[in-house]
């Protein structure tokens, strides 16, 4: 991937703390990679201004299902989720703290593998796209969903990774 892809010089407005967790995970240090670059692409393409906070937590299946039971009453692991840390309005200054993110190794492997795509790939877009929730944007419906995901596909355009919903 070309390092100079996403615009400007990868400074983003959010400092991002990451924790692994559990799992089997690439090195800190890519993933750390992976996740300003992916941060730096969204917010590229949102225009979010302001300072703020993240955290990336990564995890296993087993932690987020337990989140995922807890949270939104679905008793199943899944790939990703996104806990705001306060409300945010789209097109309003950033919050102090956006919130966490958190991705299950196990769940993201196996997706990666059924749709054949290196993991890294599928780690940026889980980053992105959890980051835009936390960002205001979701796709309970189809009008929000189209927007956000032309959202991720140009995000992950910047980073040189294939159109995920193609």
């Amino acid at each position: 991937m070309p390092e100079d892809s996403v615009s400007g010089d990868g400074n983003v407005p959010v400092d991002i703390d990451i924790s692994v967790e559990a799992g089997d995970w690439p090195d800190e240090a890519s993933l750390t990679r992976l996740v300003d670059r992916a941060v730096a692409a969204a917010f590229a393409e949102t225009g979010v201004v302001g300072h703020s906070e993240l955290s990336l937590v990564f995890s296993d299946d087993a932690h987020i299902r337990t989140l995922n039971a807890g949270w939104r009453g679905k008793d199943k692991p899944t790939n990703v989720l996104s806990f705001p840390a306060f409300p945010f309005a789209q097109g309003g200054p950033l919050p102090p703290m956006l919130g966490d993110i958190v991705l299950a190794a196990e769940t993201v492997a196996r997706e990666a593998a059924l749709e054949e795509k290196p993991v890294e790939n599928h780690i940026s877009h889980l980053v992105i796209h959890g980051l835009l929730h936390l960002l205001g944007y979701d796709h309970e419906t189809d009008t929000e969903a189209e927007a956000m995901e032309a959202i991720e596909r140009a995000a992950l355009a910047r980073l040189a990774i294939p159109d995920p919903y193609a």
